[in-house]
């Protein structure tokens, strides 16, 4: 009994439903790569996953395209405008699949890319503490 008392302490925490912290780490940054292979037919090629209260972070490390990374070097503005633009259509297809994967409540979704190091932070902010969803 003393055994078992110590083996759970030393585990992630977990919530009624049996799954921890680090579970729903692991389901998120899966989901996350799979919208961003449908959109780009991609994957992240590193990936951070940060809960912190009702903030879920993502520090991804992507491959900018070539042809967009071609195209900056002539017109940086028609490329600042179609990351934007890719950056919203992201953003509305990450929160309608983790609205339905997850049963998330999505405040708002915040992104930002920076193509010359091709990392992306995107930081969602949910109504309710993210041990919620657990």
């Amino acid at each position: 009994m003393i055994r078992e008392t110590k083996m759970l302490q030393t585990e992630l925490p977990m919530n009624r439903t049996g799954k921890s912290i680090g579970d729903l780490k692991q389901a998120l940054s899966r989901e996350y790569n799979q919208v961003n292979k449908h959109l780009f037919d991609a994957g992240v090629r590193k990936q951070q996953v940060d809960c912190i209260g009702n903030k879920i972070v993502f520090t991804t490390l992507h491959k900018r395209v070539y042809a967009m990374r071609t195209i900056d070097g002539r017109n940086r503005d028609l490329t600042r405008t179609l990351d934007v633009m890719l950056i919203d259509e992201f953003k509305q297809h990450l929160r309608k699949h983790f609205t339905a994967t997850f049963g998330f409540s999505i405040v708002s979704i915040f992104k930002d890319y920076d193509p010359h190091t091709e990392l992306a932070v995107t930081v969602i902010i949910l109504e309710e503490d993210v041990e919620v969803y657990l």
